[in-house]
């Protein structure tokens, strides 16, 4: 037998359990993961909780999570470039990933280079193609000035460090506990809360050319109030935002590919990307790895370790 978490209603964190099921085995096309490391992300807590039911709605009882990493246990019928035994990352569409074990197509996966942390792998496809979709979506490149919310987040910390790969200056908003980590990776560093304006203005007397927000509350409307154009603005959280100003929702959807996650994974090998690991929790306490998350204080990811 397998365990994986299941819920059988919308609600908080206590509707979560983990259950046995079946063993998954591979069919044509299709292999098998033992997962070594699982990602938890927002939008999975937005979907258990119900407030994403009229766009992504759930039938119950449901399985979650998209991101894993972890060694093939089975192929099926037809896989020739994938092997029992290989270390790979991947992504599943059927909500499935906090599990020990998953079956997905083999195009759903790409191979772990040693270099790469389990943990980091775990964590790496929603979150890594969140925020090179939303990096491509403002053009940002050398020269640019960029304004960045929730900075130091699961999302945000990747998106800084990809665009300063880019050549752009990069600004970003975080809270006191994570000033110190953005400057180690040449972020302009500057505190929400009040006052925000002046202290952006401060830190970017030119003024700022793109904006990215992972963290919703406002942070659209405060850079059109800066002078921001709108295709130049991305959110990735903030869709009454998107339809009040016109700005650009670019996130995983934009570039949910293997390719994608291969290229990030590359990069981290490379020393070029780093995905901060805030805490790691056995499956069996997936319910205080969400209500840890749902703080929205944690640098980087949270990550299962089923």
């Amino acid at each position: 037998m397998a365990e994986a978490v299941r819920f059988d209603e919308y609600g908080d964190q206590n509707v979560l359990r983990v259950v046995e099921i079946p063993e998954p085995h591979a069919r044509a096309g299709e292999v098998v993961v033992r997962v070594i490391s699982a990602g938890i992300n927002p939008g999975e807590a937005a979907i258990r909780s119900g407030a994403l039911r009229d766009r992504w709605p759930t039938t119950f009882p449901s399985g979650q999570g998209s991101d894993f990493a972890g060694r093939v246990a089975e192929v099926g019928d037809g896989v020739s470039a994938i092997a029992v035994g290989d270390e790979v990352i991947g992504f599943t569409n059927e909500r499935a990933s906090h599990a020990t074990h998953v079956r997905v197509p083999a195009d759903q996966v790409t191979p772990k280079p040693e270099a790469v942390p389990w943990d980091a792998a775990g964590a790496l496809f929603v979150a890594g193609t969140t925020a090179l979709a939303a990096v491509r979506a403002v053009e940002a490149g050398r020269g640019d000035v960029v304004g960045v919310s929730g900075a130091a987040g699961g999302v945000g910390s990747i998106v800084v460090q990809l665009l300063r790969e880019r050549g752009a200056s990069v600004i970003g908003i975080a809270g006191p506990s994570n000033q110190d980590w953005l400057r180690e990776k040449g972020v302009i560093p500057v505190v929400y809360g009040d006052g925000l304006a002046e202290r952006l203005h401060a830190a970017a007397p030119g003024g700022l050319d793109a904006f990215i927000d992972t963290y919703g509350s406002g942070y659209v409307e405060l850079a059109i109030d800066l002078g921001v154009k709108p295709e130049r603005i991305d959110t990735i959280i903030d869709i009454d935002a998107v339809r009040r100003f016109g700005v650009k929702f670019e996130g995983t959807a934009a570039a949910d590919t293997i390719d994608v996650v291969a290229e990030l994974a590359d990069l981290i090998a490379a020393g070029h990307l780093e995905i901060p690991i805030a805490a790691t929790y056995p499956l069996a306490e997936v319910r205080d790895a969400f209500h840890d998350l749902e703080r929205r204080h944690t640098r980087g990811k949270i990550v299962l370790r089923p």
